[in-house]
């Protein structure tokens, strides 16, 4: 059963139908996902990211070491010299 139509345009966009997001469930800024399965295309809805997804994408390397109250301070006096440094 054909839900609706898309036209695709010279740069390869497609626009998706207000009835496709509704159902998707998705709207600016979603992010959709395309699947090959048994010779078809599936497009999906992607699922919110855990917090353990996130925390691998800001410390791919493992969690940051642990620093004192003053080397952050020391860290941050440092920061906004050099950021706000003459010439």
């Amino acid at each position: 059963m054909v839900i609706a139509q898309s036209k695709l345009t010279m740069q390869g966009q497609i626009s998706i139908p207000a009835e496709v997001r509704r159902r998707l469930g998705i709207g600016p800024g979603s992010v959709i996902e395309w699947n090959e399965e048994d010779g078809r295309i599936l497009v999906r809805r992607v699922g919110r990211l855990s917090s353990e997804d996130i925390r691998t994408m800001v410390f791919p390397n493992g969690p940051p070491k642990r620093r004192s109250l003053k080397q952050l301070a020391d860290g941050r006096r440092t920061y906004i010299k050099r950021r706000h440094a003459r010439g």
